[in-house]
């Protein structure tokens, strides 16, 4: 494998993003057309929406809190020309665990039987990309 390889993960939590809002677009789009949309609030309060849109919309709101730190730190693996098997294996760890994690956050959204662990993984999944970085970028530092 190459190190470019490692944005192939990359690739697949953006088009996981890309996908949340075509389904947000869609499922407004629904909720509009069926007249349960307080149209006189919907430009300013998130609950003139039905719950399924904010669900979706929360799902979105969350591939930009934990992806930040995995796009970060597969751009600086790939920059230390670090991004070996294990980096990519936790890359691909976090962006499957992502794709999990959203399907549950828009299905059954159950959160501690198994949206939280599904986070958890992700998570756990980025610290070891941080800390394959952080050696990385000691080594080279200390080279």
């Amino acid at each position: 494998m190459t190190r470019d390889a490692l944005f192939l993960p990359v690739l697949v939590q953006i088009a996981l993003t890309a996908y949340a809002y075509l389904r947000l677009g869609a499922a407004k789009k629904a909720a509009s057309r069926a007249g349960s949309v307080d149209e006189a609030r919907r430009a300013l309060h998130e609950d003139a929406w039905p719950d399924h849109v904010i669900q979706i919309n929360h799902a979105i709101r969350n591939q930009f809190e934990l992806p930040v730190l995995f796009y970060v730190l597969c751009l600086m693996l790939w920059a230390l020309d670090a991004a070996s098997i294990a980096a990519q294996a936790l890359a691909w760890l976090f962006a499957l665990s992502r794709i999990a994690h959203f399907v549950e956050h828009t299905g059954a959204n159950r959160v501690a039987q198994r949206r939280r662990p599904l986070f958890t993984v992700g998570a756990v999944a980025v610290l070891g990309l941080l800390v394959l970085a952080k050696l990385a970028l000691l080594g080279r530092l200390l080279g």
